[in-house]
């Protein structure tokens, strides 16, 4: 017999699994505006429909179901996500203009660690959480096909069984493991491996050294900080450049606007992070960017990706939309303040 929960127990049993969905339903799209929409959908449907869940699968089985139908949904009338390097070749460092401007849902957007990770828990799994948030792999996601995309997703990431993760798409085991087999050839064509041994690790003494030398606008220090493969990109513009000392002249050149910026740590994509504010003429700073730094392991950053929609992403971290004049980066909280 069917225990019957009353509705404010019901929305409260599904919040449970609001952080989790939301991480599951971000990797699938690429859009933290849509993660939440499809999260809010999947809640929605879930709400609906309780009185007709008979326990046949665990609760967190049957939300998972719903929100992949969702997802597929929304995949089936989108187009796929991207990053200014897949779009074509990098620019030179002295381009003035930047590209062409594409509208938000043709871009990999940034998402807030606390609104896809969890805050505790085995720290092997957690590492895998936080390396399946970062840009580049989930932009290597998006060139899966939908099933391909989510069995590799609730394989690889949130460890679920072959026969579990047949249950959930109602196909068969052969079918998974085919599937996750291609997913596997997909992605080690985007040579997205790292140094096992360093994932999931959050470098902040890295961020510390980046932030000092950025604020300064010491360029030497800077570079010294770059992977010899980095890239520079900044959405919703198609610019990108490549190379420390390309990036270097870019910022002295096209990007000088940036000196004397400050900035704000936070946490997204797994990665270090921060706001980033230029001098307002009125005196203090005001929003730039969302910059989302990408690192080997090693110490080494390997992408500084620039989201300029400030609008949008500076109220999803909790950052403020001015800072006063008497601003200044302090390196020693970082983890605090992240």
């Amino acid at each position: 017999m069917t225990q019957t929960v009353d509705a404010p127990d019901v929305g409260a049993l599904l919040e449970r699994h609001r952080r989790e969905l939301t991480g599951y339903c971000y990797r699938l799209l690429g859009g933290a505006a849509d993660a939440d929409d499809a999260v809010q959908e999947t809640m929605l449907r879930a709400w609906r429909a309780y009185d007709r869940f008979e326990g046949r699968s665990s609760l967190r089985s049957w939300l998972y179901r719903i929100a992949t139908n969702v997802c597929f949904d929304h995949l089936g009338s989108s187009k796929r996500r991207e990053r200014p390097m897949g779009l074509g070749g990098p620019q030179p460092a002295e381009i003035e203009n930047f590209g062409e401007t594409l509208p938000e849902e043709r871009w990999v957007e940034p998402v807030a660690d606390d609104a896809v990770l969890p805050r505790e828990g085995d720290p092997a799994d957690m590492a895998v959480g936080r390396e399946s948030v970062r840009l580049a792999f989930v932009a290597a996601l998006q060139h899966l096909p939908p099933r391909q995309r989510a069995v590799l997703v609730l394989r690889e990431v949130l460890r679920w069984s072959a026969a579990e993760t047949a249950t959930l798409l109602d196909t068969t085991v052969a079918s998974v493991n085919s599937a996750l087999q291609r997913a596997r050839a997909t992605l080690g064509a985007k040579a997205l491996d790292r140094d096992e041994e360093r994932w999931g690790t959050v470098d902040d003494e890295l961020l510390g050294r980046y932030l000092d030398a950025f604020e300064r606008y010491d360029m030497d220090a800077l570079v010294r900080l770059l992977h010899q493969d980095a890239v520079l990109n900044m959405p919703p513009y198609t610019l990108w450049v490549t190379g420390p000392s390309e990036i270097a002249r870019w910022m002295l050149g096209p990007g000088a606007g940036c000196r004397g910026s400050r900035c704000l740590p936070v946490r997204a994509n797994g990665s270090i992070a921060f706001g980033q504010y230029r001098c307002a003429p009125d005196g203090g700073w005001r929003p730039w960017g969302l910059v989302v730094l990408e690192d080997d392991g090693a110490g080494h950053v390997t992408g500084i990706t620039t989201f300029l929609d400030t609008a949008t992403w500076f109220p999803r971290f909790g950052l403020p939309d001015h800072l006063p004049a008497e601003h200044a980066y302090d390196a020693a909280p970082v983890a605090q303040r992240a």
